[in-house]
């Protein structure tokens, strides 16, 4: 009978020398990804209370460009409660969810760049 683990091999055996080579870059990319969605969705959070603003001049495309995409797609199966569009506040959740579970302080690039 065969065993399901093999003890002799490496636990980071999968991980290939180039991406190990290239893994901080992309942690840091990635950390750098997220945390710019994070802040233009808390910008489209505040654009929520001011329904006045167009969104489609000035800096707060910023904002929009980049998370108009998403919300789109959310907003098919989310409708707005009591008439405020909660989407981007679904997506807040959702990116630092993954944030944290990739390049978080217990994040699986974070453990990787740790082993090697």
């Amino acid at each position: 009978m065969a065993a399901l683990y093999d003890e002799s091999m490496n636990a980071l055996s999968f991980v290939t020398p180039l991406l190990i080579q290239y893994l901080p870059i992309i942690n840091f990319f990635l950390g750098f990804l997220f945390t710019g969605l994070t802040l233009a969705f808390l910008m489209r959070i505040v654009l929520t209370w001011y329904p006045q603003v167009d969104q489609s001049k000035g800096l707060w495309l910023i904002a929009t460009i980049p998370t108009e995409p998403f919300l789109q797609i959310t907003r098919k199966v989310i409708a707005p409660i009591g008439g405020v569009d909660i989407t981007p506040v679904i997506w807040v959740g959702l990116i630092s969810l993954a944030r944290e579970l990739l390049v978080g302080q217990q994040g699986i690039l974070s453990l990787l760049l740790l082993k090697v």
